[in-house]
């Protein structure tokens, strides 16, 4: 008598692909009946409330905004022109080298310290003095331009 072919290991895999098989029909036949083809569009269409929130209802007619084109802003606005006059500032002289030509002015206001050169100047300073200034934007920062001596 010869032995069979089919060992108990074939068996397992056979059983194992057939109850693969079946699962897979019965999600093919679950999705089918969860299917949301044929569905009206009125069925599928989604609204967005005034609180930004997804719907099903439509919104109300009376609540409805007109927004102009004009006022929706999509990159920073514009910076006004600065008035010349607020341009100029007050601050003291805390170090000036007149070998090299330049020095340094504390802001009285904002305490901050500006670079000078002999250059910025519009007459002559020395240390310890009241002056006032403009700035400019230098290569490492804020430049004093235009120095004078302040009146007291």
């Amino acid at each position: 008598m010869a032995k069979s072919q089919e060992t108990f290991n074939k068996k397992e895999k056979e059983k194992k692909k057939a109850q693969k098989k079946q699962e897979k029909e019965a999600k093919k036949e679950e999705r089918k009946a969860n299917s949301d083809k044929g569905k009206s569009l009125e069925d599928m269409m989604a609204y967005v409330d005034e609180d930004g929130n997804i719907t099903s209802t439509p919104p109300d007619p009376k609540k409805r905004r007109i927004i102009n084109q004009e006022d929706i802003r999509i990159s920073t606005p514009k910076m006004a022109d600065a008035d010349p006059a607020d341009s100029i500032r007050t601050g003291m002289i805390t170090h000036f080298n007149d070998a090299k030509g330049y020095g340094f002015i504390r802001d009285l206001s904002t305490q901050e310290s500006i670079f000078v050169h002999v250059n910025g100047l519009a007459e002559a300073v020395s240390e310890g003095q009241k002056v006032t200034f403009e700035t400019e934007m230098g290569q490492k920062g804020l430049v004093a331009v235009n120095v004078k001596k302040a009146a007291n």
